[in-house]
């Protein structure tokens, strides 16, 4: 079939890989336009640009898809089919009707969970054991159409979202040229979502992002895994923002946000047991050894995550504002 891919993020590049090495043949790939990034906030193209510029097919870099141009160029193409992978522009009617397979998107839950931006963080932060990826026919309502196939895999209780979504994209990837194969044979129909079993993934800010120290360990812990790596969960360490990327649990005992360094190890309190901080990242610094960064800070008996400046020992206050994009 002919192919026209659109993604934007490293997670989509590997189907588009999978799909360029393919039976099918990829004739274009339709990506964000480029955006500014790094300290000089230079315009710098898509990682799905960047490899297709690679492959030498055409690039579509629609401010918004309802473009006319970008819609008459696409007609032009008269693509059979159109995989997605983390596009992040929102389909209009027009665009839905050109290719005669319709837009098939590779999603990573197991739909109906978790419909929206972030499924892979919210499957982590909300205990699920097991996750996994569909494929489906694009429809105007959020992740609604009817599915195609679907994968399953296992949640570790080590995994981050950045391990579980390079996984799932691996995978993913299979499944999704196995999807395009089996529309193409007519071997392969699509089935309506059941009605119950909805949830929803909306994108996680930084805000989202705040540990709550009384809570128990394992949400705690959840969140952080959750949240690795953006946009990165969160505390305040003497005023300023603290990254906290991995912990471990423990079955030590300490009052919620009360810290205890050792030479080689800095636990913390929360609702139930404590947990071991494993990797922070201070504000304005790279990540590091949370026992590195404690003996730089000399963390004192006063000292409290989640307290600001000035605090008793034994208040909880989160920071008076929210901090900045935790995306780095």
């Amino acid at each position: 079939m002919r192919i026209v891919f659109a993604g934007t993020p490293e997670v989509a590049v590997t189907a588009l890989k999978a799909i360029a090495a393919s039976g099918h043949e990829l004739v274009a790939v339709v990506t964000r336009p480029d955006a500014p990034a790094g300290r000089g906030r230079k315009l710098v193209a898509s990682p799905v640009a960047e490899y297709a510029e690679e492959l030498g097919v055409e690039i579509l870099k629609p401010v918004k898809p309802s473009d006319p141009d970008f819609l008459k160029r696409l007609r032009e193409i008269a693509p059979d089919a159109c995989p997605v992978v983390a596009y992040g522009g929102l389909l209009p009617q027009a665009a839905l009707d050109i290719p005669r397979h319709g837009w098939i998107n590779l999603h990573f839950s197991v739909l109906p969970a978790w419909r929206g931006a972030a499924p892979v963080q919210h499957s982590i932060i909300s205990g699920d054991d097991v996750t996994g990826a569909s494929t489906f026919r694009i429809v105007k309502a959020l992740d609604a159409g009817p599915v195609y196939g679907v994968l399953t895999e296992r949640i570790g209780p080590k995994d981050t979202a950045g391990d579980l979504l390079t996984r799932l994209a691996e995978s993913g990837a299979k499944l999704l040229v196995d999807t395009l194969d089996g529309i193409e044979a007519g071997v392969l129909e699509a089935r309506e979502q059941p009605g119950d079993g909805v949830t929803l993934a909306p994108k996680i800010n930084v805000e989202d992002a705040e540990l709550d120290l009384t809570a128990p360990a394992q949400r705690v812990d959840r969140l952080v895994r959750g949240c690795n790596p953006a946009p990165g969960a969160w505390t305040t360490f003497r005023g300023e923002r603290l990254k906290v990327l991995d912990v471990d649990l423990t079955d030590e005992e300490l009052k919620p946000g009360e810290l205890v360094a050792t030479k080689s190890s800095v636990t913390v309190g929360t609702g139930s047991k404590a947990l071991r901080l494993v990797t922070v990242q201070p504000q304005g610094k790279k990540p590091m050894a949370a026992a590195d960064w404690a003996r730089g800070v000399r963390i004192i008996d006063e000292d409290r995550l989640g307290a600001e400046p000035g605090a008793e020992a034994d208040a909880e206050s989160g920071p008076e504002s929210g901090p900045e994009s935790g995306a780095e």
